[in-house]
Formats: C-alpha cells, sequence, structure tokens
C-alpha cells in the first residue's frame, strides 16, 4: 500500500512522492526559545517525531531540520527584562528542550540551526528579495515584503484577498488574520531591541521571524524539499509568509507537502494560565507520569484531530502500557530456548500487516494501536494455551522490537533499581524478619515513593516498577 498524506495546501489526502528518491528532506518547526516549552507545544513535536520514525520505518533516508528561534520579540523582551545577554537568556531554555526531547524518547533531528547563527543566510535572502522587487524599506529602515507583487499570497491558508489594504504593513512576528499586510523582514533597531543587533545594508536591526526558518530550512534542505510540518497555528501567517518569500526569490516550489497537527486543550479548554490549566512536561512529571505515559497519550490521538488532555486519559495510558509490559515480559518467559527465531504466528502476521497498513493512510495511529492491542489480546490467548513455541516467541519480540522503533513506547523501561533502593527493599525484609511492621511499612511508602513496589514471592522479596 503506497503512503499517503493529508497535504494542508491541496487540502487532500495525496500519494507520497520524494524529490529525491529514498531520500526525504523535511523542515519542522521547533520551538521559540523564550520559555519552557508546554504540553501543546510537544503535542506537534511527538506528532513530528512518529512521521520521522515511520519515514525511517519505510525505509526513508531522513534529513530532518527543527530551527530554535532565539531572536523574536518574546526573547529579546525576556531578556531584557532579566537584564542578561540574548545568549544567556536562550540557553537556559534551549538546554531545557533538549532535556525534554529525551524525557519524551523525542528522536534527534539531524540539525537544529539556531537563528543566530544564520544571519548572513537571512541577509543574502532579502537582497534575492529586493532584486526580485517584492521587498522594500519603509522610512524606518526596516524591510518589509510586499505581498501585493507576490501573485500566489494566501494559498495555504486560502485566504481571501479582496479586501487588503494596499501598503498596510505589519511589524510584530505574530499577528492574526485580521492583519493581512506586508510583514518585516528586516526590523529597524530600536531601544527595545538593546544590545540585540546586527549591521546590514539597511542599518541596525534584527531578522524577522519568517525570514529565520526560510532561510535556514533552504541552507540544510535545498530551495525546494519534501516536507513541512508544524501546529495549526502556524499556517497563517509564518507558514503562508514563509512559502512567499522563498518562491518569490527562488521561483521554485517551496515545500511540496505540508502537514499540520490541531490544537491541544486541557479539560476541554483552551490552554491558558489565567485558568489554571497550562502545563509545561515539567509540571505533567511532578505529578508523578513518566514521559512514557505523556508520550502514549500525546500520539494517541490522530493528528489531525483536536486532542482533548486530561489526567484522566494519562491514567489509562498508563494502564494500557502495564497491559502491553505483562505482555512483553509473557513473550519474552517463552522465548527461553535457544532456537532459531521462525516465521510469526498467523494472529501476529495478520497485526503486522493491519499496522503498516494504518499508518500508510495519513498515519492513522488509532488503528495502529488498535492493531497493537488486537495482538496482545490474541497473543495471551495463544500464551495460555501454551501455543507459542520459542521460535514463535522469539519472533513476536523482534516484531515488537520493530514497532517499538515506530512508537518510542513499546519495550519496557529498565526494571534494574539503583543500589540504594535494593538496600531499602533488603532493610524492609530485615525488618519483616524482625517483626518491625512499623519500620517494614515506612521502608515500603519510601520505595512506592520513589516508584517501586516490592512484590514478596517464594524466591524473596522482588523490585517491580509502580
Amino acid at each position: 500500500m503506497s503512503l499517503k498524506f493529508y497535504n494542508t495546501m491541496s487540502r487532500q489526502l495525496e500519494e507520497f512522492r520524494t524529490l529525491e528518491e529514498g531520500h526525504v528532506r523535511m523542515y519542522t518547526c521547533g520551538p521559540t526559545v523564550y520559555n519552557y516549552a508546554h504540553i501543546g507545544n510537544f503535542r506537534a513535536y511527538i506528532f513530528e517525531d512518529l512521521l520521522r520514525r515511520y519515514l525511517k520505518y519505510k525505509g526513508f533516508q531522513l534529513t530532518q531540520v527543527m530551527n530554535l528561534t532565539d531572536v523574536d520579540d518574546k526573547t529579546i523582551r525576556g531578556a531584557n527584562e532579566k537584564k542578561v545577554l540574548l545568549s544567556q537568556y536562550t540557553k537556559t531554555y534551549i538546554d531545557a528542550f533538549f532535556d525534554d526531547l529525551s524525557t519524551l524518547n523525542i528522536e534527534r533531528a539531524e540539525y537544529y540551526p539556531a537563528a543566530t547563527d544564520h544571519i548572513p543566510d537571512m541577509i543574502k535572502l532579502i537582497h534575492r528579495l529586493f532584486e526580485k522587487g517584492v521587498a522594500y524599506q519603509s522610512e524606518d529602515g526596516s524591510v518589509y515584503f510586499s505581498i501585493a507583487k507576490y501573485n500566489h499570497y494566501g494559498r495555504l491558508a486560502h485566504l481571501d484577498l479582496s479586501g487588503l489594504r494596499a501598503g498596510a504593513r505589519v511589524v510584530q512576528d505574530e499577528y492574526d488574520k485580521e492583519n493581512l499586510a506586508d510583514f518585516a523582514l528586516w526590523k529597524a533597531w530600536d531601544e527595545k531591541d538593546g544590545d540585540v543587533y546586527w549591521d546590514s545594508p539597511w542599518g541596525r536591526g534584527r531578522p524577522g521571524w519568517h525570514i529565520e526558518c526560510s532561510a535556514m530550512s533552504m541552507r540544510y534542505l535545498g530551495e525546494s524539499f519534501d516536507i513541512h510540518t508544524g501546529g495549526v497555528d502556524n499556517i497563517f501567517p509564518h507558514h503562508e509568509d514563509e512559502i512567499a518569500q522563498s518562491e518569490a526569490a527562488t521561483g521554485k516550489p517551496f515545500a511540496h507537502t505540508w502537514l499540520h497537527c490541531a490544537h491541544l486543550v486541557v479539560d476541554g479548554k483552551k490552554m491558558s494560565k489565567s485558568l489554571g490549566n497550562f502545563y509545561t512536561l515539567r509540571d505533567v512529571l511532578a505529578r508523578g507520569f513518566s514521559g512514557r505515559e505523556i508520550r502514549y497519550e500525546l500520539m494517541a490521538t490522530h493528528y489531525r484531530q483536536a486532542l482533548n488532555f486530561t489526567f484522566g486519559a494519562l491514567d489509562a495510558a498508563r494502564a494500557a502500557l502495564s497491559r502491553l509490559d505483562e505482555f512483553y515480559r509473557r513473550v519474552q518467559g517463552a522465548a527461553t530456548a535457544e532456537v532459531p527465531e521462525t516465521d510469526l504466528p498467523a494472529w501476529a502476521k495478520a497485526q503486522r500487516e493491519k499496522f503498516g497498513q494504518a499508518l500508510d493512510e495519513d498515519l492513522n495511529i488509532s488503528e495502529a494501536l488498535a492493531s497493537v492491542f488486537d495482538l496482545v489480546t490474541a497473543g495471551n490467548r495463544a500464551l495460555n494455551e501454551k501455543a507459542v513455541p520459542a521460535g514463535e516467541a522469539w519472533a513476536v519480540l523482534a516484531l515488537l522490537e520493530e514497532w517499538d522503533q515506530v512508537l518510542g513506547f513499546i519495550r519496557p523501561p529498565d526494571e534494574t533499581a539503583d543500589a540504594e533502593t535494593v538496600t531499602m527493599m533488603d532493610l524492609r525484609q530485615q525488618a519483616r524478619k524482625n517483626k518491625n511492621w512499623a519500620e517494614a511499612d515506612r521502608l515500603r511508602d519510601e520505595l512506592a515513593a520513589r516508584g517501586w513496589v516490592v512484590q514478596d514471592t517464594p524466591q524473596g522479596p522482588k523490585l517491580k516498577r509502580k
């Protein structure tokens, strides 16, 4: 079955074709590093990680670029408020972002270009736009893109340009649809920028947000590439402006396939600090949930459907993963003999095929997960009937590992406890022998707080992850 994606540009499901045989070049909008990324951001990054992993699963070579927006209105304002250098201010949040990627088991892109490292590329691109007659300098020294001189503006967002007021300009990086107007390519320096500026042919200043992504994507992927992704909130103005300035400069199609994930809401409401439902990844971890559980919850809804994030759903994710872990270990137990791996049993072959068919159809994760849990049901039945010989068990384990390369949460977490935790378990066992029940209970509770449960077996106590 061919791989299909819903292209935002055409508003249709399209068969995916690469510009270069077997090689996907993909740009994903990364964080603006003015604060810790929130769970809505990570909904997009998890979708993009599933996309990346599945393309690799299908055998494609991949070059992925994710930008780091480290100079814009928000980062400058934050650095000025804290009275620190821009680079010092953004480093905190860049480091935190990469820590969060590790927590959520998100694969690293091939490139993470920072805007401040690519100012010369942006200046060169603006030069090309002047040469094409679509850029102009205003009286205050800022440079703007004239959307009236670019005939295809509005295709991605399907905008009606009939009410466009010629010559209107918008200087801020982010703006609403009612602010349809020429957008800034280069912002002239003013006192609010403090010591953040670069010299250019148009005077001191800094790039606009939109030109940053165009320059960096073309630097690493070429003037035309295969996939551009982001959240639906990026469609306008950001992605629309990227297309305009890139295609006006090169005369070539910018990105051939546009994929956008829908919004995340919390308990059915838009996430906002005023409602008290604004969560960073760290906030959710502090409530006792693991990165693996959060990953499952953020991935389990199709990327084009709005995701209603609740802590009850995270409890359900925990239960689902526990069921997966139990099955995985049962299969491991059946794969004890040193025998060659055989073909998959029929019940596993059927689900392997359904899994691929689901993800081939615009990353239909709901159907793919249904295949995973149908495999668990059929496999448990076969294990109960002692109908899974060791060779087949090895084959099923290999399939689970294969799926883990796509989903990133199939493999159970490491069950090895650190030395301090093992010592606490031994002390609890000694307290039980001494009939010091209060101390035994205290140690049990402390182990639980660390995420461990003690199981008392005929062979002695054993530690198991909560």
